[in-house]
This record gives structure tokens, C-alpha cells and sequence, in this order.
């Protein structure tokens, strides 16, 4: 039993001698450390909830998916398809035009034993809707895509917040110390709207930012040092590892010498990146490499085929970096504005868009979702699948003209949620009848974050940090966690 010892003079000690050192990093490997170090730097840890999981994977849909053609079905727009919005109140639109109501592009049937409703867009999906949690009533605050995107991710439409990774790390700090605590995948046809801010740390220390691996090619650039040509030969010389052993001892005893003097902390921070890269080197090439896989494994997260690959290789990837130890993995479907279209924005043709942006990574998903499961870690991983906002009903075009895309729509729209503490195969909320804005239980960002934390065992109003003279956290004043999707 550890004597009573308050807190700030335990980690004072802790900086003092071989025996403290060893001991910290013990308890830092069993997670003694964890809640009481890491958010300790905004005051009081936050509480011990008991967690329904403890990693998370994100799937993020830039663009907008359309609610109206994947999880949320609506009879009527058959029925008022081919004419106006009825009633008397006029949308405020994004781009300011409103034509014809317009039915949904696919066909919507019934799946698993729950029944729960998913259109032809996702036919993999479907088939794995018994574990899907999905919310049918989220709103936002902006039907402009990068602001939405910031405010998915962050809670806030301005950057300059860290993102829903940053804060998981930060409350629950890390599992291991071969790999970062949150690692980001980006789309391989470029990044999303904000770029790199959409992993951003914002206020908090920056080990906490997230970690791009590539998608395409070496996971990470420059993880290993240039070797120079060998003149006889003219190839590269062999990697000397005694070298770079000596020469990382050398600098770490002069940054020891430094440090002693001169406690900075964001020397400290630049030593612990220094110390994470080297073993990186080690653990990238490893956990990067598929080829250990199964041929049926690959071929089931798509491997095989050009359309699937590309996302069928980050799910893969996402399942083997939870198996090592890291704690948030986000991938991206989609990347900015441009045309050709690569992302969710399906404005012009929804038909089009949509069905290309679905074959990319329906049949990876529902892979990562069945192979979660079988491995046993469905129950403490958290899935989550989600857009900045939905399509409207109507499509954007001038009135009395029946178009073929969809308008941005902040006022109601899907995602989904799977694995432990969830109640599978339901649906939450609902939008009015021709799927344009929440009207049952509408569900708000912080609402959303709220519930992620609480199933991760955090207390949102207790996850804080002071930043500016204020006690900053995800869910800004606000949020509260939607219980009835709770188990």
C-alpha cells in the first residue's frame, strides 16, 4: 500500500533519483500514472466512470452524407416527389436556391433481426446492422463544410480547439510507448477541409496532436536517417545501429545536462517525442506490414480489388494499431473541395457521387466491424461513423426544377455508433417526414462528444483544461450524454 502522499510533492519526487525513475515508469506501464498525470496539468483528474470501452476508431465522411439515401427512410418523399416544399416556410439554404422535392436514389429495406432500415448504398453495412447505434436526429451549427467539419471534431466552427482524438488521449493517456496515443489516416486523394487542423492539439500540450500516417507508400516520411552512398559500390551504406545507439545516448546526456539547469517543459516534451521516434522505427514497419495477414482477411477488407483497397487497407491498419496499443485511430473518407468530386459533396449528381464514394468503403467497414468482432474487441472499441451534416430533401436547384443532388442540411441528419455499452440495432431520434429537420430528440455535437466520454469512462464536465483564463473542455457549457442509447 503507497503511503498517503499529496499529489504535487509524489511527482516532485518522482524527478529525484534511479529508484523513483524506475518506479514512475512501472507504474506508468501497469496505468497507475494515467489519470492522475495527464490531465493533472488542469487540476483535478477527472472522475472514474466504469468504462463501456476504452479505444475508439473514427470514421469520418467529409462532404456530407446523405441521410435521406443510407439510414434514414422516408415513405413520403415518394409521395412528394416532383413538387415544392409544402407549407409556407422557406429554408434558408446554403447556396440560397430551392427546387423539387426529390424521393431517395436507393431502395431501403429492413436487416438483421432488429429490422433496423438501411438503403441499397451499403449493402455490406446492412448486413451488420445489428450492431449499428445509429442517431437519426443530429443537428449542427453550420452548413458550411470546413466550420461543420471543426465543429464535428471539435465541438467549436473556429479552429484552434483540439479534436475529439487530442481530448482522448489527454484524459486517458496511452497504452503503449512504441506508437503515439492517437493516429490519423488520412484519404490518399487528399485532406480534408481544414487540412491538418482536423488533427490538431489545439491549446493542449502537443503530444497530444495527432499522428498522419500515409495511406500510400512509407507510413510515416524520413523515419529513418539517410544513409550515405558507399564509393566502391555506389549503394547505400549499411545502417549502423551501435552508431545510433551511442549517438541517441550522447545527445540524451546532454539534454539530461540541459534539462537539470533549465526545466523546460517543452524540452521535456521535445526529449519524450525524440524518445517515441526512435521507437517508432521499430514499431511502424511492423505494424504497417499486412502481408502477415491472411489471403482471406485481405480479400475480406477488400485488398484485392482497386476500388476498396485504398480503405480497406486503413481499416486493416486501424484493427492492428488498436492491437498494439493505441488508443484513438481516426481515418478520413474524403478529401477537400476540387473536380472531379472526392469526397461526400454529392451537389451536382447524387447517384453519381454517392455511388462512388460508398464502394470505397462499404464492404472495408462492415469487415473492420466482423473482424472486431470475432477478435473479442467489439465490446471494448468504439466505432464511430459520422459526416459534418446531411442532404437536404429538396435539391438545389431553381424553383420548379427537378435536380439530381442534394443541398447541405445542418438542421438534421445520421450517424451511427458500435461496440461496447451501446445498445446495437436501434435507431434514435428521428427528422420530420421528408427527412429535412430533427423533431424527435434532436441530438447536438456536444451531446454526442458527452456520450463518447462517458462510455470511455470521463466525465465531460470534469475533462478540462485551463487555457486563457478559462476552464476549456470538449463540450465548451453544454452537452448532455444521451443515456437512452446506453446498454
Amino acid at each position: 500500500m503507497w503511503p498517503s502522499l499529496p499529489r504535487r510533492d509524489f511527482l516532485a519526487w518522482s524527478t529525484h533519483g534511479l529508484t523513483s525513475t524506475a518506479v514512475m515508469h512501472l507504474l506508468s506501464q501497469q496505468g497507475a500514472l494515467n489519470a492522475a498525470t495527464v490531465p493533472g496539468e488542469s487540476g483535478d483528474p477527472p472522475p472514474h466512470l466504469a468504462p463501456k470501452c476504452r479505444r475508439v476508431i473514427h470514421l469520418y465522411l467529409c462532404g456530407g452524407l446523405s441521410h435521406l439515401d443510407s439510414f434514414d427512410y422516408k415513405p413520403a418523399l415518394e409521395k412528394y416527389h416532383g413538387q415544392p416544399l409544402p407549407g409556407s416556410e422557406k429554408p434558408e439554404t446554403f447556396f440560397g436556391k430551392v427546387g423539387l422535392l426529390r424521393k431517395n436514389d436507393w431502395d431501403f429495406q429492413q436487416h438483421g433481426e432488429s429490422g433496423l432500415w438501411v438503403s441499397d448504398l451499403f449493402p455490406h453495412l446492412a448486413g451488420v446492422a445489428d450492431e449499428l447505434t445509429v442517431i437519426r436526429s443530429m443537428v449542427a451549427d453550420s452548413a458550411n463544410h470546413t466550420p461543420a467539419t471543426f465543429q464535428a471534431n471539435t465541438g467549436f466552427r473556429l479552429n484552434g480547439f483540439p479534436v475529439l482524438g487530442s481530448w482522448t488521449s489527454y484524459g486517458l493517456g496511452c497504452e503503449t510507448d512504441e506508437l503515439p496515443a492517437y493516429v490519423v489516416l488520412p484519404d490518399p486523394r487528399g485532406m480534408p477541409a481544414g487540412g491538418t487542423i482536423n488533427w490538431s492539439n489545439g491549446f493542449l500540450p502537443a503530444r497530444y496532436q495527432g499522428v498522419p500516417f500515409r495511406t500510400k507508400g512509407p507510413a510515416i516520411e524520413d523515419l529513418f536517417p539517410a544513409r550515405p552512398a558507399d564509393a566502391a559500390s555506389g549503394q547505400a551504406s549499411p545502417f549502423d545501429a551501435e552508431g545510433e545507439r551511442e549517438t541517441r545516448e550522447f545527445i540524451a546526456a546532454l539534454n539530461r545536462r540541459h534539462q537539470s539547469s533549465r526545466p523546460e517543459s517543452e524540452l521535456a516534451a521535445r526529449i519524450k517525442s525524440y524518445e517515441l521516434a526512435a521507437q517508432m522505427q521499430l514499431s511502424v514497419p511492423r505494424v504497417t506490414d499486412l502481408t502477415g495477414e491472411t489471403a482471406d482477411t485481405q480479400s475480406n477488407y477488400g485488398l484485392d480489388q482497386p476500388e476498396t483497397a485504398d480503405f480497406g487497407r486503413s481499416c486493416l491498419l486501424a484493427r492492428r494499431l488498436l492491437e498494439q496499443g493505441v488508443r484513438f485511430v481516426q481515418l478520413f473518407s474524403g478529401g477537400s473541395f476540387g473536380s472531379p468530386r472526392i469526397n461526400w459533396d454529392g451537389h451536382e449528381n447524387m447517384k453519381e457521387n454517392h455511388s462512388q464514394e460508398a464502394l470505397r468503403i462499404d464492404q472495408p467497414v462492415a469487415a473492420l466491424l466482423r473482424d472486431l468482432r470475432q477478435r473479442g474487441m467489439l465490446d471494448d472499441t468504439l466505432v464511430l461513423f459520422t459526416t459534418e451534416f446531411g442532404r437536404t430533401p429538396f435539391t438545389q436547384s431553381e424553383a420548379n426544377v427537378l435536380g439530381g443532388g442534394r443541398d447541405h442540411n445542418m438542421y438534421g441528419f445520421s450517424v451511427w455508433m458500435a461496440g461496447g455499452g451501446l445498445k446495437s440495432g436501434m435507431a434514435y431520434g428521428a427528422t420530420d417526414e421528408i427527412g429535412w429537420k430533427s423533431v424527435d430528440r434532436p441530438v447536438t455535437w456536444p451531446d454526442f462528444h458527452a456520450t463518447i466520454l462517458h462510455l470511455l469512462g470521463i466525465n465531460h464536465e470534469r475533462l478540462t483544461y485551463y487555457h486563457n483564463g478559462i476552464e476549456r473542455r470538449l463540450t465548451n457549457v453544454h452537452g448532455q450524454v444521451v443515456r437512452d442509447l446506453l446498454s
